[in-house]
C-alpha cells in the first residue's frame, strides 16, 4: 500500500497549528472609578473579586509572555493573561498588592514617552498619574513583565512611518535600558491597528503584541483581549470567558 502524503517527508516543515485564542483580560486603571467617563478604572475591591473568580475555577493570571509559552508547550489552559494598559501609578499602589495576594502575574504595558506624566490623551479626563522610571523598575523587580504601549499614546494606524517607527522601535529600546531586560511585548494604543502597524510590530522584533479585537489580522502579533471593567461580576465574567472561546478566532502557532 502506497504511504500517505502525511507520512511522507517532503522536506517541509509543518505548517502550524492552530489554536483557540488565549483569554487574554485587559485592564487599565485600578483606584476610585467614581469620576470614569471611559470606563478603565475597577476599585480594588472589584479587582479582588474578579481574581477570586479566577481562582475558585481553577484558573491563575499570568503574564502574556508566560501564558504563550505554556500554550507553545501544549500546556496553559488553566492560564489567563493578565494586561494592564498605560502604566498608572495605581498599579503598583492598588493592583499588585492583590496580584500577589492571588498569586498571579500580569504585563503592563507602559510609555516611556510619558514617564511620570498623566493621560494627556483623554480629553474628558480625569488626568491620572503615570509611573516614573523608578515605578516601573518596582513592578518589574516584582515580577511583572514589562511591555511597551508605544511611546505617547497615539493611533498607529494614523502616524507617518516615522512616528510609528519611533512608537514602536524606539519604545522598546528605552524599556530595555530602563529595566535591563528584553521587552517582548507590545500593546496598541485604542487597540487600533492595520496590517502596517502589525507588520512594523514584527519587524521591531516583539515576540507577540495586544490589541482589542483584531478580526481577519489575528496572530501572535495581534492578540484579542478582553474588556474587563467595573461592572463585570463573577456571572458576567462567566460569560465572557465562554464567548470568547466561541467568538475568536483561531491563532497560528498556539
Amino acid at each position: 500500500m502506497a504511504a500517505s502524503v502525511d507520512s511522507l517527508d517532503t522536506g517541509r516543515p509543518p505548517a502550524p497549528r492552530s489554536g483557540p485564542a488565549p483569554w487574554v483580560a485587559m485592564y487599565h486603571s485600578v483606584g476610585d472609578c467614581s469620576d470614569d467617563p471611559y470606563r478603565i478604572t475597577v476599585t480594588p475591591e472589584r479587582l479582588d473579586k474578579q481574581l477570586a473568580w479566577l481562582r475558585r475555577r481553577g484558573l491563575r493570571g499570568v503574564s502574556v509572555t508566560e501564558l504563550l509559552a505554556a500554550r507553545a508547550r501544549g500546556e496553559g489552559r488553566n492560564l489567563v493573561g493578565l494586561t494592564f494598559d498605560d502604566g498608572y501609578t495605581d498599579f503598583v499602589t492598588d493592583a499588585l498588592p492583590l496580584l500577589h495576594r492571588w498569586g498571579c502575574g500580569a504585563t503592563l504595558f507602559v510609555l516611556p514617552g510619558r514617564l511620570g506624566g498623566d493621560n494627556g490623551w483623554d480629553p474628558l479626563g480625569p488626568r491620572k498619574p503615570l509611573l516614573t522610571a523608578d515605578g516601573i523598575r518596582r513592578a518589574a523587580a516584582e515580577g511583572v513583565e514589562i511591555g511597551s504601549h508605544g511611546l505617547t499614546h497615539v493611533d498607529l494606524t494614523k502616524a507617518d512611518d516615522l512616528t510609528l517607527k519611533a512608537e514602536v522601535t524606539e519604545s522598546r529600546a528605552q524599556l530595555e535600558e530602563l529595566t535591563g531586560a528584553p521587552v517582548d511585548g507590545f500593546c496598541y494604543p485604542y487597540g487600533t491597528i492595520d496590517a502596517r502597524a502589525v507588520q512594523a510590530v514584527r519587524e521591531a522584533g516583539y515576540t507577540y503584541a495586544c490589541a482589542i479585537d483584531p478580526g481577519p489580522l489575528t496572530g501572535p502579533h495581534a492578540l484579542p483581549r478582553v474588556y474587563v471593567g467595573q461592572d463585570d461580576t463573577a456571572w458576567r465574567l462567566h460569560l465572557k470567558h465562554g464567548l470568547h472561546r466561541l467568538r475568536r478566532r483561531p491563532v497560528e502557532g498556539l
